[in-house]
């Protein structure tokens, strides 16, 4: 079994503001790239983790066809998860694309309370971001993206709990 978390530093639709730069110079060319890699593998089980990006919509057609020719893109989510649907207070729309595995079951059904900031930027525009997300602003840029791009405790369990059960070995 393979279960991949590639990066999604130039395919996270969060992003987008720089994507031309990333087109230009190569860096998204790479990551979808080395993101088909785990899509392709040779491999009877495989699992790949990434945020709502731009592998499953008309993006990659549009600035890429020849990869999306070559590695036959787009390819939506088998399953899109919250790590509240494992205990966590956080709304992080997270995507799965599976091969022979089935999707992961919530541990939990309804929805909690979630705690939101609310604030105005430098534009005058309101804006509104759960806490944790907001939190992770007031960190280094290199700690915000260590921080935002960790699978969370409940997830993980969840992945080796329920997907191991489907291994024959």
């Amino acid at each position: 079994m393979l279960i991949a978390f590639p990066p999604c530093t130039h395919l996270a639709v969060s992003g987008a503001l720089h994507f031309a730069k990333k087109r230009a110079d190569g860096r998204q060319r790479a990551g979808i790239e080395f993101f088909s890699l785990f899509l392709n593998a040779d491999c009877d089980k495989i699992a790949i983790e990434n945020p709502v990006g731009i592998i499953s919509g008309d993006y990659i057609p549009k600035w890429f066809p020849d990869l999306a020719e070559k590695y036959g893109l787009p390819r939506k989510p088998s399953q899109i998860i919250h790590p509240w649907w494992f205990g966590h207070q956080e709304p992080k729309s997270t995507c799965l694309w599976l091969k022979n595995l089935p999707c992961l079951i919530p541990d939990v059904k309804e929805e909690p309370e979630m705690e939101y900031v609310e604030w105005t930027d430098k534009h005058g525009r309101k804006k509104r971001q759960a806490k944790w997300f907001f939190d992770t602003l007031k960190c280094s840029k290199e700690e915000r993206g260590k921080m935002r791009s960790k699978t969370f405790h409940g997830v993980a369990v969840a992945m080796a709990t329920q997907w191991t059960e489907n291994i024959n070995v």
